[in-house]
């Protein structure tokens, strides 16, 4: 195992070499708990899917809301700004 780490991307640890020392270097450099908006923006997901199909009247808006539920982000961010310029 090596001991020192001089290139911080590790690009010495491809597959197949050095296992060992990419398991420590992820040991030691890893950063926990940088994911929080994709647990918020997967939380809305379900909530909008369950209101757009829930209000769908054929299968194909059923489909339209579901590909709704998945942009909901990029709506909200135009109206909130379309009422901030106003």
């Amino acid at each position: 195992m090596k001991e020192n780490c001089e290139d911080k991307s590790c690009v010495n640890c491809k597959d197949g070499q050095d296992k060992d020392f990419k398991r420590y270097w992820m040991k030691r450099h890893h950063r926990h708990g940088q994911a929080g908006g994709g647990a918020l923006y997967g939380l809305g997901f379900i909530g909008a899917a369950i209101f757009f199909i829930g209000h769908a009247t054929t299968f194909w808006a059923g489909v339209l809301g579901f590909f709704q539920a998945m942009v909901w982000p990029a709506f909200l961010v135009y109206e909130a700004l379309k009422l901030l310029i106003k």
